[in-house]
């Protein structure tokens, strides 16, 4: 069971390393002080939906984490 873990752990990690990466960068660095930020744009489905998957696999990953971490699982 415990390898069945590190299985989901290994594959989760990748994934949310991919799925960050695939974020577009929100931030305007400095030109954000000026006003010149965008932060309440609406945005797209596909943004929605990148964010929603994101937020499942790191669930995924950190209650795998969890259960291997603290010995639950054995």
């Amino acid at each position: 069971m415990v390898n069945i873990l590190w299985t989901i752990e290994t594959v989760t990690a990748v994934l949310l390393i991919v799925l960050i990466l695939l974020h577009s960068p929100k931030g305007d660095g400095i030109g954000g002080i000026g006003g010149a930020s965008h932060v309440f744009a609406s945005q797209k489905s596909a943004e929605k939906g990148l964010n929603k998957l994101t937020g499942i696999v790191c669930a995924i990953f950190i209650i795998c984490t969890f259960l291997i971490g603290f010995g639950i699982v054995k």
